[in-house]
């Protein structure tokens, strides 16, 4: 526990100080738009995700955004958008459809992703995928992205490298990208990174990845080392999770998303960030943060009193699935917990706590809860409560 946590202090109380060794964002970074019209476009900074050779601003559309807030976005020139298919069972899909419509195709970069039936204890695939139902369900997202190709085809929440390198879904992926369908693979995902980035690289398959990453996560040092490897190997980097899951239920005590967004950019193998923004608000201050993306002494301040603090955010260390008999997909229930009340996104919470396939009676008749969490979450506190959200009618989700 000692050499581990004095090394997280350590770099901590550098990385908020010092930047923990990643070079200052250079002055040349900070691209700032020319315009002669009288009103003055945000500043942006860039950067090129990998070997695709796709340059976007740093922060980019992630989530299930409402359609006047991905409107302003794009407006303000946020012109990478993230969607899934099962975001809204397709809906969320469509509504990027309609707000890209008439827009040049070179103007945005969209990004789209598939969910495949895993056993939620393991993470392995339950079957094959074929491909000519791969093919129509990428047919379907570009139906209703109203686009000829996405720009980057995602796999969707993989936790195992079995699953990383899963044969048949590889062929089908290829074949997409053969087809013209998507110019670029890769995998999502929110636990088990350093691992899964390593693998990745090693497939030499893959073009970009999404991953979590935040200062909240106690082995963030591993991630951003594994993230470098990434980087200098040409792939694409996008961070997710960024903003650590924070409790935004205290209201004197108020999220720095600000603060959380600019650690991640601190890393310049960091192409890409997706905090997810839900708001006006939040956008506003999101695109504050390419305004200027150093870090101010009240925000290092923060960064340190909360890094030691769980918040929302959980660790993905998989610890739970072993310990609970009922075999409950435990990580993927406190991550619906954190988009209810640390990102209020209920629709995302919705649509993965639907997807689980959970028991019917929930943390009802175990008696004492074996499960003791790496960071001290009551779990079966928060199962019981996010499980609530299978009663609710779809409709009723906003």
């Amino acid at each position: 526990m000692s050499e581990n946590l004095m090394d997280r202090r350590d770099f901590m109380k550098t990385s908020v100080t010092g930047l923990g060794g990643f070079a200052v964002l250079a002055s040349n970074e900070r691209k700032e738009e020319k315009d002669d019209k009288k009103q003055t476009p945000p500043k942006m900074i860039y950067r090129t995700l990998g070997k695709t050779g796709i340059k976007v601003p740093v922060i980019g559309i992630g989530g299930t955004v409402p359609q006047e807030v991905v409107r302003e976005a794009i407006n303000a020139g946020l012109m990478f958008i993230d969607t899934a298919q099962g975001y809204g069972r397709g809906q969320h899909e469509s509504m990027i459809g309609q707000m890209l419509k008439g827009r040049p195709r070179n103007s945005f970069v969209v990004s789209t992703k598939a969910w495949f039936m895993k056993d939620r204890v393991t993470g392995l695939f339950t079957q094959e995928v074929k491909e000519e139902e791969f093919i129509k369900g990428v047919e379907g997202s570009l139906k209703r992205l109203g686009v000829e190709y996405v720009d980057l085809f995602l796999i969707h929440d993989v936790w195992t490298v079995e699953s990383l390198l899963f044969e048949s879904l590889m062929k089908a992926m290829e074949k997409a990208k053969k087809l013209g369908m998507v110019k670029f693979i890769g995998p999502a995902f929110h636990r088990n990174e350093v691992k899964l980035i390593k693998a990745t690289i090693d497939s030499k398959f893959y073009d970009v990845f999404e991953t979590t990453y935040n200062f909240r996560q106690r082995h963030f040092l591993e991630v951003r080392d594994a993230i470098a490897q990434a980087a200098q190997a040409g792939l694409g980097v996008i961070a997710m999770k960024v903003i650590g899951g924070e409790d935004a239920q205290d209201h004197l005590r108020p999220t720095n998303a600000q603060a959380a967004i600019k650690w991640v950019l601190q890393d310049p193998n960091v192409h890409l960030t997706i905090p997810g923004f839900t708001s006006f608000e939040e956008l506003k201050v999101d695109l504050s943060v390419m305004e200027d993306p150093s870090l101010t002494d009240t925000e290092k301040e923060y960064l340190q009193k909360q890094a030691s603090i769980p918040g929302l955010y959980c660790q993905g260390c998989g610890q739970c699935l072993t310990q609970c008999s009922a075999k409950i997909p435990i990580p993927d229930l406190m991550r619906a917990y954190m988009y209810t009340y640390g990102y209020r996104n209920i629709r995302l919470a919705y649509d993965l706590v639907t997807s689980l396939d959970l028991p019917w009676k929930i943390c009802e008749d175990c008696g004492p809860c074996p499960v003791k969490c790496s960071i001290g979450f009551d779990v079966p506190k928060k199962i019981r409560d996010i499980a609530r959200l299978r009663d609710v009618p779809s409709e009723f989700i906003v």
